[in-house]
């Protein structure tokens, strides 16, 4: 029987896509490929987070504020590897952050807002125990 078996995509309309993933590339260090967007090789999250990694893929209630103050209907998340590093980054390339950096059992968290207006949230994973 087929099934999905992951996100094989995002994709968007934006003003400037080649200026926002300009943006990607100097504010978070996005690789960018010879189409102009960005590839994650689902192996090298693996690699980083054996149990930890994955796509979520999940709908909020219509009146959520959780991608406040973004005006848009979705958020981005995404995976890195080491917060410290980001925020350091981030600091560096005066991109301000959307709140305070959180920390739960199953991650660390940060947010930005990208040049489009979409909040975009960094997503550290913990490897679960046992």
């Amino acid at each position: 029987m087929a099934q999905v078996i992951c996100v094989g995509g995002v994709f968007f309309k934006c003003e400037d896509p080649e200026g926002l993933m300009a943006w990607y590339h100097d504010a978070l260090g996005l690789k960018l490929n010879h189409y102009g967007g960005a590839d994650f090789l689902h192996a090298d999250s693996a690699r980083a987070f054996p149990q930890g990694a994955r796509t979520i893929f999940s709908g909020f209630k219509s009146e959520t504020d959780y991608f406040a103050p973004s005006k848009h209907v979705f958020m981005i998340n995404l995976i890195i590897d080491d917060m410290d590093a980001m925020l350091a980054r981030l600091s560096e390339k005066g991109v301000p952050l959307e709140g305070e950096p959180q920390d739960f059992d199953y991650g660390r968290f940060a947010w930005v807002m990208d040049p489009n207006g979409v909040k975009v949230e960094l997503w550290q994973p913990i490897e679960p125990k046992g």
